[in-house]
């Protein structure tokens, strides 16, 4: 694990490494690959999940994602009624394929869905059952009986990758096994990937503030996890227009299959929360499928919208100190999201940006730059998975010098990160909000921060948990 500061990059184009000085992880933020392929299959619709995996590796994902998913976990097929094989020390000594296919064969009998998927576990993955013979056998049975249901399957053994990637390979199995050739390109019609449920807590509400976002550009918008969406969607997905990244890093993987298999090109930028984001969501959608309409007029009405509900907020705001120094902890969609939004948008002044996944030193140099402001401004960027670190950091920003007359203070301050942020926020004296997995302290619906009013939503959130105290 390495630091990277901002303005090292921008002196000479080279990241200049820090140790972090670990080789652990400590209080992880994150599931592994298995744990994130499950969340996302639980949020497609008409989606059966079956497990191929010991017994334990359900509920350890269920009660996880419950505490850290703003209570959302379970529904129909979720949580702890999830289709497994339950695999023990028989099938590891003689192989799972015969009790893959018992498992299979029951879930179709008695689940109701139209979609089944078939993911490994750790431990199916290394006893090297062969679950692509098993899924085709009984693939070619449903399709000679004539049936209404797809059955697919997807390699997403946990030491693959922490949840987030999960995320790509299930998609991007179904973009090669369960999406449809496709008849014709519908045009004005694109598909958005980028954002992993239940690891977004806030991944309802943002998918629907994507949707209104794009629709200002008269599009249809497939996200395929909301209320809107249907699996025939997802199947003839191949006939988007273009398909849209909402991430630096996550859903890239499955957009080059979308292309390649399918010729759907691609744009990626990072997650849209306020009005600066939208507005370059919008430009380079519009420029992508070569949209004729008055862009930067739908730009401006909204722009308009969103600081009409700031101005009453304008003399308070500063008098009563409500810009702060921020603090940002968070996966890489938030991270660079909140500090952009911060900075462009609200005025805060970001100081210190942690990334709190594992990346290569090139991915780090790429998402360290897209902190930078002007003239190489911009807050220190660490990339360190550990949760208690944040505040190592900031003593190496603002150093304790009790003996000085004068020292630069952190203060106001602000901490943005998960719930376990939240000891850090006690210890520095500043409010706390939970954005970033794990969020245990606040409980999500339809609240989302994408897009325009998603924006406003930040901002309400923010203002309110700074004079909550009072």
């Amino acid at each position: 694990m390495a630091a990277y500061t901002t303005e090292a990059l921008a002196e000479n184009g080279q990241a200049v490494p820090r140790s972090a000085g670990h080789s652990y992880i400590e209080r992880p933020r994150y599931f592994c690959s298995f744990g994130g392929a499950l969340s996302t299959l639980e949020a497609l619709p008409e989606t059966i999940p079956v497990l191929h995996a010991a017994g334990g590796c359900a509920g350890s994902i269920a009660w996880g994602q419950n505490g850290g998913s703003g209570l959302q976990v379970g529904g129909y097929c979720g949580g702890l009624a999830v289709p497994s094989s339950n695999v023990g020390e028989k099938e590891v000594i003689f192989g799972g394929a015969k009790r893959l296919t018992e498992e299979i064969r029951g879930a179709l009998q008695v689940m109701d869905g139209r979609l089944f998927v078939v993911i490994t576990s750790c431990v199916t993955e290394m006893i090297g059952d062969d679950v692509q013979a098993v899924v085709s056998e009984i693939r070619d049975e449903i399709q000679e009986r004539g049936g209404d249901i797809s059955l697919a399957f997807a390699r997403t053994g946990g030491f693959k990758g922490n949840s987030y990637y999960g995320y790509d390979l299930v998609m991007s199995a179904l973009a090669e096994q369960f999406v449809q050739k496709p008849e014709k390109t519908e045009q004005g019609l694109v598909n958005v990937f980028g954002i992993v449920p239940y690891m977004d807590s806030f991944w309802r509400g943002n998918l629907e503030g994507l949707r209104q976002t794009l629709e200002l550009l008269g599009l249809r918008v497939n996200t395929f996890f909301s209320g809107g969406d249907s699996l025939d969607a997802l199947r003839r997905s191949s006939e988007a227009e273009l398909n849209i990244v909402v991430s630096d890093v996550y859903g890239i993987e499955t957009a080059q299959i979308y292309e390649k298999r399918f010729g759907v090109p691609w744009i990626s930028l990072s997650l849209p929360i306020g009005p600066t984001a939208s507005a370059a969501l919008l430009r380079q959608t519009a420029e992508a499928l070569t949209i004729d309409g008055d862009v930067e007029g739908i730009i401006e009405q909204e722009n308009k919208k969103f600081y009409r509900y700031l101005e009453p907020l304008t003399d308070l705001y500063f008098d009563a100190d409500l810009q702060r120094y921020a603090v940002i902890v968070a996966d890489a969609n938030y991270a660079v999201a909140l500090t952009r939004f911060l900075s462009d948008d609200l005025g805060w002044l970001p100081v210190l940006t942690q990334f709190t996944e594992l990346f290569s030193e090139k991915e780090q140099r790429r998402l360290a730059d897209k902190l930078s402001g002007p003239n190489g401004s911009g807050p220190l960027a660490v990339f360190d998975t550990n949760a208690g670190e944040a505040g190592k950091y900031l003593l190496e920003l603002y150093p304790r010098r009790e003996t000085d007359l004068y020292v630069d203070s952190l203060s106001p301050a602000f901490v943005i990160g998960s719930s376990l942020e939240r000891d850090l926020a006690l210890k520095i004296g500043a409010p706390h909000l939970s954005v970033s997995f794990p969020v245990a302290n606040r409980a999500v619906l339809n609240r989302g921060y994408t897009g325009f009013s998603g924006g406003l939503t930040l901002t309400e959130d923010l203002l309110s948990a700074a004079v909550a105290g009072r």
